[in-house]
């Protein structure tokens, strides 16, 4: 029993999914960590999925300049203020923030549409479904904008 819970408590450092799930994906899997991992990814994008049409009218605004020469705005939005204090909506703002000064999209279908610049086994549409499937909420971007130096 102590190595189910092992095992539970190592799935959620990694994942950040709930006790719940957990236990479901590690149930589903037979025990296997890297196959529950899969599972819970799967799911985390069909939860977020399903929060697609509910509205949002909160969220913030991620500002980032890569050494002075890009600078890059970007809108974030969530349901709720709650949500968007949390660091995983933060942080997945700055990322969002990197992905543009990189990759320089022309819209924001174009930026949900590319390869996640960190893990390309991901859309930039498959992170943010992952991060609203964690948090519960509606997530999207809003819009954003790109400054170069000298463009």
């Amino acid at each position: 029993m102590s190595t189910n819970l092992d095992s539970i408590k190592k799935l959620r450092e990694e994942t950040g999914a709930g006790i719940a799930d957990c236990k479901e994906a590690l149930k589903e899997s037979d025990g296997g960590l890297e196959k529950a991992k899969e599972v819970l990814k799967k799911k985390g994008f069909e939860k977020g999925a399903s929060k697609a049409a509910r509205e949002v009218k909160a969220g913030l605004i991620d500002v980032y300049s890569h050494f002075g020469k890009v600078g890059v705005m970007v809108e974030l939005l969530c349901e709720t203020d709650f949500v968007a204090r949390t660091d995983d909506f933060k942080n997945l703002a700055h990322e969002l923030s990197l992905q543009v000064a990189s990759m320089n999209p022309s819209s924001v279908e174009e930026l949900l549409e590319q390869e996640y610049i960190r893990d390309t086994t991901l859309t930039v549409d498959l992170l943010i479904k992952s991060v609203s499937g964690k948090l519960g909420e509606n997530i999207q971007v809003g819009r954003f904008e790109r400054i170069a130096l000298g463009v």
